[in-house]
């Protein structure tokens, strides 16, 4: 039986009481960053991975996302919850497969979704999303690493945004073996309030959105942990593509005025 690395109950800590936000990085630099900001955890983000290699989300391989979670959770002392997206497989078998490797990256928390990117069928039928989080769920013990598993269901981000069907789902999650559940993309501060007590005593995670909830907010109706998904990425980009179009159409370098000094950048990587 493996020794539980600290990190993991540290994390299993975080989801007993409180609210934390968990950021999301893109890459082993944005991962120390955060870290030095003090959060006391990070997620990873398929999109934002994805996009540092010019690809749409669901664009890598589950080999390209396993050295990803390693570099990371290698990088960085505290917790990291892998965006493990659909468990790069259709199959419970080859979920377990795909999540027992998963463990071995130094992760601490690791989610699966019902998605199957099919537009015309986007959730996976309820009886094959259970044996699917239930494989996950086999998988991680088999480990005995300890490794936290997220339940997500879909559905209001991928068209079918059913709140019955999605509480009906996360229940089914949570039966299944989830430790923590996150149904991303709900609408109002009412629809989260109400997927946290149809589950409780389960943890809830709620990806922030702009302008829709606050942390205070979150943390008034019992929301456990908050992560940011891909837009801590489309921010970094958006400042990105702004200064390069100011050069490309207009020929001046404004947008550097206020970008930090190269040895500023340098300190806060170590030099």
């Amino acid at each position: 039986m493996p020794t539980i690395d600290p990190r993991v109950e540290a994390f299993r800590r975080l989801h007993e009481s409180g609210c934390f936000v968990v950021p999301n990085p893109w890459d082993v630099g944005s991962a120390k960053l955060l870290e030095q900001l003090g959060f006391p955890a990070i997620a990873t983000s398929s999109a934002g991975f994805a996009w540092t290699l010019g690809r749409a989300d669901n664009g890598v391989t589950v080999d390209e996302a396993l050295a990803h979670l390693a570099a990371i959770s290698g990088a960085v002392r505290i917790p990291v919850n892998a965006d493990f997206e659909r468990g790069f497989a259709t199959e419970p078998e080859e979920v377990a497969l795909n999540v027992t490797r998963a463990c071995e990256t130094g992760i601490a928390g690791l989610s699966i979704e019902d998605s199957t990117r099919d537009a015309e069928h986007p959730l996976f039928d309820l009886d094959v999303a259970v044996a699917r989080m239930r494989a996950a769920r086999r998988a991680i013990d088999e480990t005995g690493t300890g490794v936290i598993l997220v339940g997500r269901s879909e559905g209001f981000i991928s068209g079918r945004p059913d709140l019955r069907e999605t509480i009906r789902r996360l229940l089914a999650y949570a039966e299944a073996g989830a430790d923590c559940l996150f149904a991303p993309g709900l609408p109002s501060i009412g629809d989260v309030a109400e997927v946290v007590r149809a589950v409780a005593p389960k943890p809830v995670n709620v990806v922030a959105t702009s302008g829709l909830f606050t942390v205070s907010q979150l943390a008034d109706v019992g929301v456990r942990r908050i992560s940011t998904g891909g837009s801590l990425t489309r921010v970094a980009l958006t400042a990105f593509l702004g200064a390069a179009r100011e050069i490309a159409e207009r020929g001046t370098f404004s947008a550097f005025a206020g970008a930090m000094s190269t040895a500023e950048t340098n300190k806060l990587f170590g030099a």
